[in-house]
């Protein structure tokens, strides 16, 4: 049987779209979809929900959030198959042990309660850093939300660290029925000082073709394991969070590799996968890579 998607939810705006994307998502995927309330969010976040006149107790509140959630999934698509969780855990421990039997973790860019302009929630955060599996954190505007670009972006690094990103973008591209386009940022080195122009070009192409070349190899395999999906590859001059955070802004999906070693757990994100969860403008999809 095939593991559920699940999406954190708390009844806020972001976790509402986070509902509504996960709905499309598990319809393509035809996925079962797992709607997961943590009924300690209000007491941690210091804000609650009303619903009419009367302020029910905390254990009633959560019910209703999720139900109201598995309405909204349900009305957006009857096919789709919704069940409810409510936990009583805090909203990080409840959603990283989740993740132990989910497909993948799908969670809103903020929470009820959040600072107005944080660019992400202290929880998404967590969350997306520590899982196991999968984590797409839903942002950016609502044509990147509805998929109006056909396009999904994969960031594409050393070839032994990032090969679950890139299963997970070419499933995900195969899925949607778009394109993949594979990004590799290059940069020359820092020593290297190049006076006269037309020898600088020809150290940037070197450099370029280099990346190219680099990009190419990485994704032969998973290349032959889909070749239905049309790939574009391009190789770009600039540090990696920028390139990515540009060609996010035309694409319904930007997918990036987080490396999870053994040991202690701690904060476990890269800079280029963190300055996407808080600035790209399209959901974001991080993807955990065992070393």
């Amino acid at each position: 049987m095939e593991l559920p998607l699940v999406v954190g939810v708390d009844g806020s705006d972001p976790s509402l779209q986070a509902v509504d994307w996960a709905v499309d998502e598990a319809a393509r995927r035809r996925l079962p979809l797992r709607l997961v309330h943590a009924s300690l969010w209000e007491r941690y976040e210091g804000s609650r929900p009303s619903f009419g006149t009367d302020r029910p107790a905390e254990e009633i509140m959560a019910q209703h959030i999720a139900a109201s959630c598995a309405e909204r999934a349900r009305l957006r698509d009857p096919e789709v198959e919704v069940s409810t969780d409510v936990l009583p855990e805090d909203a990080v421990s409840a959603l990283l042990h989740a993740a132990n039997e989910s497909s993948a973790l799908v969670m809103g860019s903020r929470g009820r309660g959040e600072v107005a302009g944080l660019l992400l929630g202290s929880v998404s955060l967590a969350v997306a850093a520590r899982a196991v599996c999968p984590v797409i954190v839903v942002r950016g505007g609502e044509r990147n939300r509805q998929g109006a670009f056909g396009r999904v972006v994969v960031g594409v690094g050393d070839s032994t660290q990032g090969s679950a990103a890139q299963r997970f973008a070419f499933a995900e591209a195969e899925a949607r029925g778009c394109a993949l386009h594979a990004v590799r940022a290059w940069r020359r080195p820092a020593h290297e000082h190049v006076d006269h122009p037309l020898i600088a070009d020809d150290a940037a192409g070197a450099h370029e073709e280099r990346a190219s070349a680099l990009l190419t190899d990485a994704l032969r395999a998973v290349v032959r394991n889909h070749p239905q999906v049309d790939v574009h590859r391009q190789a770009v001059e600039g540090p990696a969070h920028k390139v990515l955070l540009d060609a996010s802004a035309e694409a319904d999906l930007v997918v990036v590799g987080a490396l999870r070693r053994h040991g202690p757990f701690g904060l476990q994100l890269g800079r280029v996968a963190h300055a996407l969860l808080h600035h790209a403008g399209c959901p974001v999809a991080v993807v955990p890579q065992r070393v």
